[in-house]
């Protein structure tokens, strides 16, 4: 009965199939793999020796060989499609003829192989799948049928034609990709019992892939100490979607039956160890080769949500030390990834959205070796500590001394405690942040970016109406009573706690972007040369903080209020730039890049018509207030002299 079920199931299938519904879904390059990955595998069990041995089975392999074939005519025009249909008629050719099982197994697998090369779809899970996860999804969805130890013999199998897969059939196993238990997961296998199980989450969907596909492999222990002695096993991995891609068989073939069940039985067991293996950069070719086939199926959105998460969950952890070892390949490889963000942005072709792709992948290897661990020294930690340090607390510095001799030129002294609270109060909530992230919360890339652009854009027009302020106040020496009596009465009304405020925000943007540069610097270890680094910075940072204060308070008010003005509208400028450039880097604005435009870093300056636009912009404004200030000043010294 059950046999008559499955020919009806197969008949309906193919009249299906024949209509636009069907047709369309066939014509999806993800079924037609499933359906040669099925086909690669199961036609053993129609045929043997030029016989049919098992007429439904049979049957249903003809009728694939016919929706393959058909599913590809329709697929869309690109090179190499003709091919494709080819290879496809001679593998319904094949099997029509009944062909041996070898030979039909080997086209079925090539022509899968060249259809995603040809057609990408996705092939790896975005993270490392939880195993263990995927066993209780195993005994709650699978059991019943296929077993609680996988055998195939569950309660619910009695009477099921065809029977359910065992997956402890080594040599089944051997033949079945992740990538094709996940398809069969999603989508089920039609005129089967098994259903698809598209409601799970993609996560849970890999994780159950993940874990059926181990049962059948024993010797995990062996395959962790090949993985782990092995560089050139390791360099064969580079990432999940090579795993998730290839069947235990096709490896064998590189290394060996005995070799190739042990190491997938560790890395099908243990996914996170190509994640682990593979550190930042891996992660960034993993997320620019998922670009790469979004783009090609035409997933424009999730191709740029990709190329941005290359850059941030990929390769932004890795800047620190770069930044030390080599800035130029640090810039060409920013820029790289701006440009192709912009690429993908502009709807470039697929051919340009590559090319850049691949430009990128060659940066990534110079990368790798400029970060390789035996490039890393003592001396080169101490010297990116020592440079981190010193960059941002500079930047910081110089806000906190303009604004303590800014109250001490005011003669108030008592609004002292607030700018050292404010500078104190950062420091501490740098410190609490940093606990945070390392054992309360995950801040992705896109949220270290959008903290530290937010923090610019909102220290820049701060310090945008304080230079103005500052800058109007240096017009006249003989202004110097009036202000001191003005600022007298203006700190006694709540103004200190902007003056909090300010230094706060500006110290606390530094010290975020301190953490996260000495979090990566700390996992190259060389602790010692690390704090040591940091100590000289720190130092150094104080004899400047004592000169900046001894030099200030020689100088005349006017003076001081003019050249603060002027340090606090460039450091205006840099940050307006910092903020767009991080928001830019976040995803939340777009790029519009400026071919051959200059990148200063230091100076806030990147090439994207944003980030220069908005410079210009706050330049401009600042321009025109200190213009107004200096047309008052001249009228009131007019009038002066007209008394």
């Amino acid at each position: 009965m059950m046999k008559y079920l499955a020919r009806l199931s197969g008949i309906c299938l193919a009249l299906l199939l024949s209509f636009g519904s069907a047709q369309a879904l066939a014509a999806e390059p993800n079924t037609i793999w499933r359906l040669l990955d099925y086909m690669a595998v199961d036609y053993a069990a129609a045929v043997e020796d030029g016989e049919v041995v098992n007429e439904v089975e049979y049957e249903e392999m003809v009728e694939f060989a016919g929706t393959v074939r058909s599913g590809i005519a329709e697929l869309p025009e690109r090179p190499g499609r003709v091919r494709l249909e080819a290879n496809a008629k001679q593998l319904e050719a094949d099997i029509l003829s009944m062909a041996p099982v070898d030979q039909v197994a080997t086209a079925a697998r090539k022509l899968a192989a060249d259809l995603l090369a040809i057609y990408p779809i996705t092939l790896s899970p975005s993270r490392a799948p939880d195993l263990e996860r995927g066993r209780l999804l195993y005994q709650e969805t699978c059991a019943s049928c296929h077993g609680v130890s996988g055998n195939g013999r569950g309660p619910a199998s009695a009477g099921l034609d065809p029977p359910p897969i065992a997956f402890t059939d080594v040599d089944r196993a051997r033949q079945r990709s992740i990538m094709g238990l996940y398809q069969v997961i999603d989508q089920g296998i039609d005129g089967t019992a098994m259903p698809g199980f598209s409601q799970l989450s993609s996560d849970d969907r890999w994780a159950l892939a993940f874990y059926s596909g181990s049962v059948a492999f024993e010797a995990v222990d062996e395959g962790a100490r090949l993985w782990k002695s092995d560089s050139e096993l390791r360099k064969r991995f580079p990432d999940l979607a090579a795993l998730t891609k290839i069947t235990p068989d096709e490896l064998a073939g590189e290394i060996g039956q005995v070799r190739a069940d042990a190491l997938m039985a560790y890395l099908r067991a243990n996914p996170s160890a190509i994640a682990d293996a593979a550190g930042p950069l891996g992660i960034t070719r993993t997320r620019l080769a998922e670009a790469e086939r979004a783009h090609a199926n035409g997933n424009i959105s999730r191709a740029k949500e990709l190329a941005l998460s290359a850059y941030l969950d990929g390769f932004e952890p890795v800047e620190p030390i770069l930044a030390t070892r080599n800035p130029d390949l640090l810039v060409r490889i920013e820029s790289g990834m701006m440009d192709l963000r912009a690429a993908i942005d502009a709807d470039l072709p697929t051919s340009a959205i590559s090319e850049r792709i691949r430009a990128i992948e060659g940066l990534l290897v110079q990368a790798e070796n400029v970060l390789a661990p035996e490039s890393a020294t003592g001396w080169s930690t101490f010297v990116a500590s020592f440079a981190i340090l010193l960059r941002e607390g500079l930047e910081a510095l110089l806000i906190v001394i303009a604004m303590i001799a800014f109250v001490r030129k005011a003669g108030q002294d008592r609004a002292l405690r607030f700018v050292h609270g404010g500078w104190t109060g950062a420091l501490v909530a740098g410190a609490l942040t940093w606990l945070a992230a390392t054992y309360l919360l995950d801040i992705s890339g896109a949220g270290r970016e959008s903290i530290e652009a937010f923090g610019s854009l909102i220290a820049a027009l701060v310090l945008l109406s304080v230079g103005v302020w500052m800058h109007g106040k240096s017009q006249a020496d003989n202004w110097q009573r009036y202000i001191r009596d003005k600022l007298g009465k203006a700190l006694s009304r709540g103004s200190l706690w902007f003056l909090f405020g300010i230094v706060f925000l500006v110290v606390y943007r530094e010290v975020f972007e301190t953490i996260l540069f000495y979090a990566a610097l700390s996992a190259q270890g060389s602790t010692g040369y690390l704090l040591a680094g940091a100590a000289t910075a720190g130092l150094l940072l104080v004899v400047i903080a004592w000169l900046l204060l001894r030099y200030s308070r020689t100088l005349p008010i006017g003076k001081f209020f003019a050249y603060s003005s002027v340090l606090i509208a460039l450091l205006a400028i840099v940050l307006i730039g910092k903020g767009i450039a991080g928001l830019q880097e976040a995803g939340v604005i777009g790029i519009a890049p400026i071919a051959g435009g200059p990148r200063l870093s230091m100076l806030g300056v990147y090439p994207t018509f944003q980030v220069i636009g908005a410079q210009l912009a706050m330049a401009s404004v600042l321009l025109l207030g200190f213009w107004i200030n200096h047309t008052r000043a001249s009228n009131n010294d007019r009038s002066r002299d007209a008394v």
